[in-house]
């Protein structure tokens, strides 16, 4: 990832959900709803479309639940490449919010 390319607050906070461990979607966009404080809501649409993006990028992969009940769930995991690129945007956030307190 580029430092001077943004990540969408979606791509950010699917990363951050999974940086805690495996997830499916149902649950990252509950977990992105606490996190933000209601601020950011993810929507189904938004959420299958950006993970098949992370996918494809490498920044996460899709493992199969062994839950008993819940094997048919998908589940997502993030990859060494996207911790990477989740370093990348805190760092670029805190140079931001460093910016603006010096004003």
């Amino acid at each position: 990832m580029k430092n001077s390319e943004p990540m969408s607050e979606s791509y950010y906070y699917i990363l951050l959900c999974l940086a805690k461990g495996a997830n499916h979607g149902y649950g990252i966009m509950q977990q992105t709803k606490e996190l933000s404080g209601g601020d950011v809501v993810i929507g189904s649409g938004t959420m299958y479309g950006a993970t098949n993006n992370m996918i494809k990028k490498g920044w996460i992969t899709e493992i199969m639940s062994n839950e008993p009940g819940l094997e048919r769930r998908r589940l997502y995991q993030l990859t060494e490449s996207g911790r990477e690129a989740l370093r990348t945007e805190i760092g670029r956030l805190k140079r931001m919010l460093e910016n603006a307190e010096e004003i």
